[in-house]
């Protein structure tokens, strides 16, 4: 063995070693890994070969480095699939992850002009204004405000939505729905949702705009909601038979 390889060899196995920790769980999303040089006396190896092998760690997203904080694990990674017609919160926790809502307010108000449209409401209707943070690994990731056409509005307005999705509620309420259509664009957190989730304004965000649509296409949901860029990225799969979008959390 050449002595480069032997170097590799070293990096790759602390490498191994670490994300076997952080998978079983010997080391929690959001724990400070021990510092460097500790990690590399338990090692037996250089400062240097032990950030190679953090290096990555975190090209693999299961680390973060904080300077002048340091290493730590990273959130879980969630995928979110744009093409289902279920909710956010309900994909992510099919895989497993645990999703806190936190309802930050519900009230019928009169849907603004932007609202009424995608809605198609005469101007001065009201609607139900729903507005949730979701959580994960900890931490304020996603802020919804979902508005909701009467007459189906008053049928689910008082559903403990900590507990049962939106468009869980709408099916106990007797709504069927069909399809959504939804774009997702890059924007900048403004002050309102910052601080909802607790992080400085103008940072890097996800928008997305969803309108849900019943058999008979008439729109029974307007949904807004704004993702941290920091915490969730779109991918997508190609195949020779379509094209898959998912959400999924980055570190």
């Amino acid at each position: 063995m050449t002595p480069d390889a032997g170097h590799a060899a070293r990096y790759r196995a602390i490498a191994a070693d670490l994300a076997a920790k952080i998978r079983s769980g010997h080391y929690a999303p959001g724990e400070a890994l021990p510092p460097q040089r500790e990690l590399s006396a338990s090692y037996g190896v250089t400062l240097m070969t032990l950030r190679q092998a953090l290096r990555e760690l975190s090209d693999e997203r299961l680390i973060v480095q904080r300077p002048g904080k340091g290493t730590f694990v990273a959130p879980p990674h969630l995928a979110y699939q744009l093409g289902s017609l279920r909710s956010l919160a309900d994909d992510l926790r099919e895989q497993g992850h645990d999703v806190r809502t936190v309802v930050a307010g519900r009230a019928m108000r009169r849907a603004p002009a932007r609202i009424a449209a995608e809605l198609r409401l005469r101007p001065g209707d009201s609607a139900l204004r729903l507005e949730r943070v979701r959580e994960f690994a900890g931490r304020p990731a996603v802020h919804q405000v979902s508005w909701v056409r009467q007459p189906v509005a008053g049928r689910i307005r008082d559903r403990d939505f900590t507990a049962v999705s939106l468009y869980t509620a709408l099916a106990d309420a007797g709504v069927a729905v069909a399809r959504a259509s939804e774009v997702v664009r890059p924007g900048l957190l403004d002050a309102a949702a910052a601080r909802r989730l607790h992080e400085p304004e103008g940072s890097a965000v996800l928008v997305s705009t969803r309108i849900t649509y019943t058999p008979d296409g008439v729109p029974v949901v307007s949904d807004h909601a704004t993702i941290l860029g920091t915490m969730m990225e779109i991918r997508t799969e190609r195949a020779a038979t379509g094209l898959s979008l998912t959400w999924r959390a980055t570190s």
